[in-house]
């Protein structure tokens, strides 16, 4: 489980670092930094891809994404955008920094990697690290607690966690990497005319849902086979009392029907509301049979009836019983709906002070013990 998020100078986050519990609700007023902190865990997990400095890129570089405000570097320090996490049992950190000009490349936009540390426990210490970078050398730990340098430097542009894990040399790398990969993030879920789950879509069985809802049908006619079919029947109900859920097959493209009381014939994917197909995606979302480590839900009220945050809450609590999950939401209703029904519910309130991110009530002796790499 992750225990700590910590960032750097990434938009108006100029110094945070905050806990994570087993349920984690990020809340605050617009423009507070509750999308900022939810792209932070996505630029994390694109490390294990090699996409983040990809990412930063298409938001414009450093120069869009460092934060803006006075106090940018502490005196003879460089222009650095840093960010990682902590958990149980690993750890990662990044530090990103402006690239050296090449009047012979097109790419001077794309920031470079300066420095990058994976380590055991939730701290980074010297005698905790697993692998260490600063610029493009690497070394790693040995089996006897040594340290193996990488024979060939690394490109500014890869992360370590993508480049050099390997089951021999850095087996810890790699089971860091494969628990990035497969933490799962839900912000797109398409309900407009035009969404693809709104059409016939050919059936597969469907273990995780797709970013954005297009194979909705398949993934939870696959619940309803080999994951918690009673549990979806359940989430339904609750929120359309007396429905039922229906998929149908019609020569391998699969359909979405509603059955609900009072209506002489069930509703198809194309003619269900905005908010009602939005509450069966993040329902197929919600009860994967192949649950992930880690969930992120960025705003799931939108477009959903108030009646429905209940039943959405109630069922996120369940879920976050055996899997970590990460709610980032202006809307009080759903934050009390889920303290409601997960009494170790773990608040983070963002607030704006000149500029800059803070968090609502945490000082800095409660912040999580947090050290960046050294370059």
């Amino acid at each position: 489980m992750l225990t700590a998020l910590a960032v750097e100078n990434y938009r108006s986050l100029r110094r945070v670092v905050v806990p994570l519990g087993q349920l984690t609700v990020v809340t605050g007023a617009n423009g507070s930094g509750k999308s900022s902190l939810y792209r932070v865990l996505r630029l994390l997990a694109e490390f294990s891809r090699n996409g983040a400095v990809a990412g930063l890129a298409r938001e414009g570089g450093l120069d869009s994404t460092l934060w803006a405000g006075p106090g940018r570097t502490s005196r003879g320090e460089p222009l650095a955008l840093r960010l990682g996490f902590a958990g149980d049992d690993f750890g990662y950190a990044a530090d990103l920094g402006v690239p050296v000009p090449d009047s012979h490349s097109m790419f001077n936009r794309d920031p470079e990697i300066k420095a990058e540390a994976v380590w055991a426990g939730p701290v980074l210490r010297a005698s905790a690290l697993l692998a260490d970078r600063g610029g493009p050398v690497v070394r790693l730990r040995d089996q006897h607690g040594g340290w193996e340098m990488v024979p060939h430097p690394l490109k500014s542009f890869d992360s370590m966690l993508a480049e050099l894990a390997d089951p021999q040399r850095a087996p810890d790398l790699l089971v860091l990497r494969e628990r990035i990969r497969g933490w799962r993030f839900y912000d797109h879920l398409r309900t407009d005319i035009d969404a693809p789950a709104r059409r016939l879509q050919i059936g597969t069985r469907t273990m995780v849902l797709a970013h954005d809802g297009s194979d909705g049908a398949a993934a939870l006619q696959t619940i309803r086979e080999i994951g918690d079919a009673v549990g979806l029947d359940q989430a339904v109900d609750h929120a359309f009392p007396g429905s039922q859920l229906e998929i149908v097959s019609r020569d391998g493209r699969f359909e979405l029907l509603l059955h609900q009381p009072g209506l002489w014939r069930p509703l198809g994917s194309a003619e269900l509301s905005d908010g009602t197909l939005r509450y069966l995606l993040l329902v197929a979302a919600l009860l994967s049979p192949r649950p992930p480590e880690l969930l992120v839900l960025n705003e799931p009220e939108t477009s959903l009836h108030p009646e429905l945050l209940g039943p959405l809450g109630e069922l996120i609590a369940r879920v976050a019983e055996d899997t970590q999950v990460v709610v980032v939401t202006h809307a009080r209703a759903l934050l009390a709906e889920l303290a409601g029904h997960a009494p170790d519910l773990h608040t983070i309130e963002l607030v704006k002070q000149d500029g800059a991110t803070t968090v609502d009530g945490l000082r800095s002796l409660d912040e999580p013990p947090w050290h960046w790499p050294k370059r």
